[in-house]
């Protein structure tokens, strides 16, 4: 018999009757072989290859094994999953022994394809799990001894020296901080991560980070040494005070190390330690950083260093029952910019011009004397006269203060700072000043670049460009406001905004997932969601704002439509629920909200100086509780998907008292809204809140507007679902028109006048060139750059299917119109790689898709005539979708995995 199948199994390999799919992309959790994992349960995912169209998985194994060498099936000594009829591919929960702290793993998968062939098995990826429990922890939290004067002190540097006298195997570095850390190992910096351990609400969530740091292990003598920083745990407004409860730096390490021979040694944080200071004199997340390199201990985190003078250390009685594994991807430094040009302003101030308004910091590099002081500031913007501009910055610094060692060539980084900024002036180099002096470090969270848009109008192509820096600038741990002005705080109205934007840009899934952890931990007991998140305003104790509170439901709910994972569903729900609930128990008895205190409103919303027409304000109840149903629907729909049937039957009741009340209360009997604005008409159609006999109505009263005005007039809440509902009521010549636009307001205003990210306003430089109130006029904030999610879903066509999530079934379905020939747009989903690229010449459109394998796609074709052409071959049995609305129709068809090429008439 083993002959037979031995005989059986080489027949197959020189057949090659294995299955035409590969396996690529093993994730767990969405990261690539994670350590830390802070979940016994965890999730696992690939993707498929295949060189042959209409591929599909239809079954699955899956082998989990504690060595590598026991990774296959019949060995597997922690999970094999035997083979699963499923074409699942995604989030797979693993389901095999009980995971302990600490523990790596290996896995492999291999699958069936549509005819039954199994493939080869992938390559292994590995996930380690992190601190399950608190006792896990040996180490104790440690802080300098030394006292400092005033609010804002010297970065702590503290230090070990230990001896391994045997040789290790493996190394593992458990960290946390209260405030920022670096880790340094025998001179080495531990990792590439910048601003760990990240921001949380830290009194309640804290993170670690797990480290291999094997190679970093010298035999016998070795050092560890610690940097401590203020960042977002003792953050200070330009005033100089704190903006929250002041609260000393402390670190907490364990080194747990494996020899050869087995045995094990860990090297914790603890009384043993010593402590000073160094360069680091003054280190805040606004003002900046002031560096004095004659004060820097050389040989600091090297063995051998002579540490007589230093100090003690206290160890404290901090808690360890906060702490969690880190969710999302880290944030690093992602890449480097040259300044396009040294100038001299009007003020004979030196500024170099980066070309681009980033994110992070500025690397100098310098030859100067001993004393010499070079001062860095940092500005987004130079006034009319072109002198540096930092009005806006609302008293902010962003300044670094380097003062030189002397006698060679020197370069400087800070460490726990960063800045906003496309400008940056030096004072008090004695030399020549080049471009080589100033290199802009880029960083924010590392999450994969997942989309790109492109298309033969190079204004749109900027505006893309500056959307996607927007979310580098503002998707640095937290998704934030703006990255400049003393603000920086994780507001939620404008992710709730950005998010499906966001989610086409980036593989924004665990980012995402993180942060909304911090928004249920930072909730109220009533369930009233704070403004921001972490909530660094808590001491105002302000939040409930309608769009801003929702962002409970609606980026959850983002999530699971763009990433098709139910879990972040499950972990929220009691979040969304809460939110909800607050909202029910503000209601009066006709479900309408009682109290506009604390709204927020349409912000930012167009406001005209003309008498007549002065502006599109509208009124914030109505906002409300349009808000209320909105979140009250996906809460209804929630509860239904995860089989909550008491509780869906009780939010669908609410969500149809509120609509009723609603129409009563907002809608007159010829279907005009009382706000007769663009927001109004948008939330009400968007949300599903106007009666069906009045869509029709209320789509031309919208219409109406935008043609009246000429131009959009919404604020952050208006803004996201404009277009949308313009195209899917027939008015796409108006979407367009809204996208064509390039005088104020409009989004290609900006680009005109040579913005690189998206403002905070429609115009924050006015049309004679002056500034907006500098009190609130950032230059890069996302929240209107959420006309992305237009860009790829109607324009380019990729939308993801509201019953098969995460892209598993695709709707492929571009709306071509006007001056637009020519559109390019990727998306890289959970299963593959979406294309969409049209091009229209001569009455023809030739559009060229790309489908992942293991989904499916429904193709609407926009043309003007009755063949369709798929790869010069006309398509038999094609379906015609006809819509009034367009000047043209649809050619339909259903397509499995692979490229396909289409081309028909289309003249309009």
């Amino acid at each position: 018999m083993k002959k037979i199948i031995c005989l059986l199994s080489l027949l197959l390999v020189i057949t090659g009757i294995y299955a035409n799919v590969s396996l690529y992309d093993l994730r767990t959790e969405y990261k690539i072989n994670p350590i830390g994992l802070d979940t016994k349960k965890p999730e696992l995912s690939w993707k498929i290859a295949s060189t042959i169209n209409n591929q599909e998985q239809t079954a699955y194994q899956i082998v989990v094994a504690s060595g590598l060498k026991k990774l296959s099936p019949g060995k597997a000594d922690l999970w094999d999953s035997k083979k699963v009829a499923s074409s699942q591919s995604i989030y797979i929960r693993y389901d095999g022994a009980p995971l302990t702290s600490k523990q790596q793993c290996w896995w492999k998968v291999r699958v069936w394809d549509k005819d039954g062939n199994v493939s080869e098995w992938s390559e292994p990826a590995t996930f380690e799990t992190g601190m399950f429990s608190p006792d896990d922890w040996q180490a104790e939290w440690i802080k300098t001894v030394l006292k400092f004067p005033g609010y804002s002190y010297p970065s702590p540097y503290l230090r070990k020296e230990f001896t391994l006298s045997k040789t290790v195997k493996s190394a593992r570095l458990y960290c946390t901080s209260r405030g920022l850390y670096e880790f340094y190992l025998n001179g080495q910096k531990v990792g590439d991560q910048v601003f760990t351990p990240g921001y949380t609400s830290y009194e309640k969530r804290l993170q670690y980070q797990v480290y291999d740091v094997t190679t970093l292990l010298k035999p016998k003598a070795n050092a560890a040494g610690v940097i401590l920083g203020n960042g977002w745990y003792r953050v200070f407004n330009p005033n100089n005070r704190p903006m929250q409860e002041i609260q000393d730096l402390e670190v907490l390490a364990q080194l747990e190390i494996t020899f050869t021979d087995g045995s094990t040694r860990i090297i914790t944080t603890d009384n043993s330690w010593k402590s000073s200071t160094g360069g680091i004199l003054q280190s805040e997340l606004f003002n900046g950083e002031t560096y004095d390199a004659r004060l820097y201990p050389d040989g600091w985190d090297n063995p051998g260093f002579d540490d007589s003078k230093w100090e003690g250390v206290v160890v404290t009685k901090s808690t360890k029952n906060n702490l969690v594994g880190s969710i999302s991807e880290p944030v690093r430094k992602t890449e480097e910019i040259k300044p396009v040009k040294v100038m001299k302003t009007p003020k004979g101030e030196t500024v170099f011009d980066m070309g681009q308004n980033m994110v992070g910091w500025s690397r100098l590099k310098v030859n100067a004397p001993a004393g010499t002081v070079v001062t860095l500031r940092h500005a987004e913007i130079l006034d009319q006269q072109g002198n540096f501009y930092t009005e806006n910055l609302r008293g902010v610094k962003q300044e670094e203060v380097y003062t030189c060692k002397g006698g060679t060539t020197e370069i400087f980084e800070p460490l726990f700072t960063f800045h906003g900024y496309r400008y940056v002036e030096v004072e008090g180099y004695p030399g020549e000043m080049t471009t080589d002096m100033i290199t802009g470090i880029v960083i924010h969270s590392d999450l994969d670049i997942t989309g790109s848009f492109s298309c033969n109008n190079k204004l749109i192509n900027q505006l893309q460009h500056n959307i996607l820096w927007g979310q580098k600038g503002n998707f640095l741990d937290v998704p934030t406001d703006c990255p400049q002005r003393n603000e920086r705080l994780g507001w939620t109205g404008d992710i709730q905004i950005f998010a499906p934007t966001a989610c086409f840009n980036m593989n924004a899934a665990s980012f995402l997932t993180k942060w909304l952890k911090d928004l249920a931990a930072d909730q109220h007991p009533d369930g009233k969601v704070p403004h921001v998140v972490p909530d660094l305003l808590r001491y105002l104790g302000r939040g409930g704002a309608a769009g801003w509170a929702d962002a409970a439901l609606i980026v959850p709910w983002n999530i699971y439509l763009n990433y098709g994972n139910r879990t972040i569903l499950e972990e929220q729900y009691e979040s969304m629920k809460a939110w909800v609930d607050f909202m029910d128990n503000d209601a009066n008895d006709n479900k309408l909200r009682k109290s506009a205190a604390d709204q927020l409103g349409d912000w930012l919303s167009y406001i005209s100086a003309r008498p007549f027409n002065p502006g599109a304000i509208t009124d914030k109840d109505l906002l409300a509780d349009a808000y209320f149903y909105h979140s009250t629907d996906i809460l209804a729909k929630t509860a239904s998907l995860l089989g909550k049937t008491e509780d869906a039957i009780k939010y669908d009741g609410l969500k149809k008292k509120i609509r009723e009340s609603y129409a009563k209360e907002y809608i007159t009997s010829n279907g005009r809204l009382s706000s007769n604005t663009q927001t109004a008409y948008v939330t009400a159609l968007s949300f599903g809140l106007m009666p069906e006999e009045f869509e029709e109505n209320a789509a031309r009263r919208l219409a109406d507007n935008v043609n009246g005005f000429g131009h959009i007039t919404t604020g952050f809440l208006g803004t996201a679902d404009l277009c949308h509902v313009l195209t899917k009521y027939g008015y796409l010549a108006e979407a367009y028109k809204l996208l064509y636009r390039q005088e104020y307001p409009s989004w290609l205003y900006p680009v005109k006048k040579g913005a690189t990210t998206i403002w905070e306003r429609w115009d924050g430089i006015k049309e004679d060139g002056s500034f907006q109130n500098p009190s609130m006029n950032s230059f890069n904030h996302y929240a209107y750059g959420a006309v992305g999610d237009w860009l790829y879903k109607v324009v380019a066509g990729i939308n993801p299917d509201t019953e098969e999530t995460g892209y598993k079934r695709i709707m492929l379905k571009p709306l071509p119109y006007g001056e637009m020939n020519h559109v390019r747009a990727e998306h890289e989903s959970p299963y593959g790689k979406i294309a969409s690229e049209w091009t229209i010449t001569d009455g023809k459109i030739q559009w060229t898709v790309t489908i992942p394998v293991n989904t499916k796609a429904n193709v609407f074709v926009p043309s003007t005539g009755k063949e369709l052409k798929e790869n010069g071959k006309a398509v038999p049995d094609v379906q015609v979708h006809e819509d009034c609305k367009l000047p043209y129709h649809f050619l339909c068809t259903e397509k499995g995995s692979g490229k396909y090429t289409f081309k028909t008439e289309l003249a309009f």
